[in-house]
């Protein structure tokens, strides 16, 4: 089936922008660098007598008015005689007849026409034969990816009927769905993706596949599983996106943790929206809300409460005991299990541990508030508080209350200038060790809290604290942080140094 580009934009799926905001305006006439370079690769090689599209989700995108942040080319050119037409290529699959062309404006993926063979691994074809457009068409994922475009004559190339399915707003399998989703496991957790991200439905043949083969995603390299789970979470459809992984059974495959959240009830007084599953599927709706949410957000609002299922009780009411020191400690194996970089875990695990804590700012001192919230990740943090508070008893007084605060704290305030350094310990006698990280902590926090001003006051505060004996040794040593003693009665240092 061939089409207009233009005719396709004037009559856009419902609810979807076209293409160009200018209906008068051509692709051609309204291209960024990145579709320059396109058809400058496309117009090459059909120069030299090749067949040449942009192909796949490119094509599904400029459709929907999305710009494109890529754009894939399939031609019948093999990958060597793509390689003779440009002076910068790369071989990133020339297996699967693919090379890259480096040009000015972009990388472009270039690859062969193909049909593919056998899939024994799951993922990819054990081999592939260069073939046609139809054939190539043929053997993608679903209808809407399956769309090419040729520049030259403005014109949409569909094989598997995807322009309908863009139109009414369905993610259907090319083909038989069982062998799509036998063929690469992936493709299960992508059509949620899609469906979610696109506010399309699954056609009811591909989503019982689904259903099916859900146990398949568990065959799947966790790094392809995380990199879909983290689109999903920070693309704008979260909460569809979780809310589909839970229907059709990939949720409990791929996260059986957030799935044990179902049922889970909390306290109506605090948790009026009801069980943990609920709460959790809210705040996501609340992340979808947030001008693109960090992947750390986005994690540690889908697993703040997930210690809340081992940890539930009975007493006087429902209580989830130390359930954000469990839920910090499952966070981490999750993300392990899920191979996500170690300080992307190390973040969603601190947001996770601390989300309790942001409500307890106003009682601490101010030398703990100050360095609490100077933590590299407490923007995170309070967002996450945010959330979940909206999607519970949605009160935010005490979220505006840390924001205000953290608008009046200056820089010089949060990070002052040290009294004393490292140097400044030697020169009064003390030996080089680990109790200088001590004492220096312990000046920090007597500045922040406005008993020390000058490096006078601090060289006498670790005098009277770190006396040194005849030999240069501390003659006693003190823990820094918990000094009760030494505090006034409003939990301040006292600033009496005799």
């Amino acid at each position: 089936m061939r089409g207009c580009f233009r005719c396709f934009v004037d009559n856009p799926p419902q609810k979807r922008p076209p293409i160009h905001d200018d209906p008068g305006m051509t692709p051609a006439e309204a291209t960024t660098p990145v579709e320059q370079g396109a058809r400058m690769v496309c117009a090459t090689l059909r120069e030299a007598g090749h067949e040449a599209y942009f192909a796949g989700g490119c094509v599904r995108d400029m459709l929907l008015g999305r710009p494109p942040a890529d754009i894939d080319i399939a031609t019948s050119a093999t990958p060597v005689e793509t390689t003779t037409l440009f002076p910068r290529t790369a071989q990133v699959g020339a297996e699967f007849g693919t090379v890259l062309v480096i040009l000015p404006e972009g990388q472009y993926e270039v690859t062969t026409f193909r049909s593919d063979g056998p899939y024994l691994d799951g993922r990819r074809p054990a081999r592939v034969a260069f073939t046609n457009a139809e054939q190539d068409a043929l053997r993608r994922d679903f209808t809407i990816n399956a769309l090419f475009y040729a520049p030259d004559r403005d014109e949409v190339v569909d094989y598997a009927g995807g322009q309908t399915d863009l139109r009414d707003g369905v993610i259907r399998a090319v083909g038989d769905p069982q062998q799509r989703f036998a063929e690469d496991h992936l493709r299960l957790a992508r059509a949620v993706r899609f469906a979610a991200r696109l506010g399309f439905t699954i056609e009811p043949a591909t989503f019982r596949a689904i259903r099916e083969h859900a146990s398949s995603i568990r065959r799947t390299s966790a790094e392809r599983v995380a990199a879909e789970l983290l689109k999903m979470l920070t693309e704008g459809a979260a909460r569809r996106a979780f809310e589909l992984l839970d229907a059709t059974g990939l949720l409990e495959e791929i996260l059986p943790e957030v799935a044990a959240m179902k049922g889970v009830e909390q306290p109506p007084e605090y948790h009026p929206e009801g069980d943990v599953f609920v709460h959790t599927l809210l705040a996501l709706e609340h992340v979808d809300r947030v001008a693109n949410p960090s992947p750390a957000l986005a994690l540690g609002v889908l697993l703040h409460d997930v210690g809340k299922p081992p940890t539930q009780t009975f007493e006087d009411r429902i209580r989830f005991n130390r359930h954000e020191k469990v839920g910090a400690e499952m966070a981490r194996r999750i993300c392990q299990r899920l191979r996500l970089p170690r300080r992307l875990t190390e973040r969603v695990e601190w947001l996770v541990e601390q989300h309790m804590r942001v409500a307890r700012i106003p009682e601490m001192r101010e030398s703990k508030r100050i360095r609490f919230v100077r933590e590299p990740g407490f923007p995170e943090l309070l967002e996450l508080a945010r959330i979940d508070a909206l999607a519970s008893h949605g009160g935010l007084g005490h979220v505006d209350r840390i924001a205000d605060y953290m608008a009046q704290l200056t820089p010089e305030a949060a990070k002052p200038a040290p009294l004393l350094t490292g140097k400044d310990l030697i020169a009064m006698g003390h030996t080089p060790g680990p109790l200088f990280g001590t004492i220096l902590a312990a000046v920090e926090d007597a500045q922040l809290e406005g008993a020390l001003t000058t490096s006078a006051e601090a060289r006498a505060f670790v005098a009277q604290h770190w006396p040194l004996d005849r030999h240069g040794n501390v003659a006693r040593d003190r823990d820094a942080h918990n000094r009760d003693s030494e505090s006034g009665p409003d939990g301040r240092y006292s600033s009496n140094q005799g």
